[in-house]
């Protein structure tokens, strides 16, 4: 894949991701079983990636409390089960096709730009955390940091979502 497609799709995939949503619940075909079951591991996602933005200085420092103890992505992480939550519900093949693909392509890319940021702003800093060689970063959990990085807005999609989800097995 090109360098410009990369781009192209590293900037886009909060763009992408809505659209393969829209997608998704329009060819979900939800029963309450299945939507019970991926609500519950979105909400772990979801669960997970509120914990991360609690701790996350974007572009400030190398975050290393928290979940950044354990993973250099736990956004990431957070939203891959989102998506597999939303697959689940959705009950659908070809959304577990799409969603798998879209979070396949996607997260890679996106991981691999934000390392080279990471890289470049900070350095040898960066490095040790790559090799788990940095020293431990004690600090709390902030519902207003996380507020401060917007996590909100991913509350917002996933309640909608499978508000959405829970409409159309009500009136199918």
């Amino acid at each position: 894949m090109s360098s410009r497609v990369i781009r192209f799709l590293v900037r886009r995939r909060v763009t992408l991701g809505f659209v393969t949503a829209l997608v998704a619940l329009v060819l979900a075909r939800p029963t309450w079983l299945t939507w019970v079951v991926g609500l519950v591991i979105a909400a772990a996602g979801e669960a997970i990636r509120i914990w991360a933005a609690g701790h996350l200085e974007k572009g400030r420092e190398v975050t290393r409390s928290g979940p950044y103890k354990w993973s250099r992505h736990p956004l990431y992480v957070g939203s891959a089960i989102i998506a597999a939550g939303v697959i689940i519900a959705a009950r659908s093949a070809l959304v577990a096709i799409i969603g798998v693909a879209y979070v396949g392509v996607t997260l890679p890319m996106a991981i691999r730009a934000e390392e080279a940021f990471l890289h470049r702003a900070f350095g040898d800093t960066y490095d040790l955390y790559r090799r788990d060689e940095a020293p431990p970063m004690l600090r709390r959990f902030s519902l207003a940091q996380a507020r401060r990085n917007r996590e909100q807005r991913a509350v917002i999609g996933v309640i909608g979502g499978f508000a959405v989800l829970a409409a159309k097995i009500l009136l199918l």
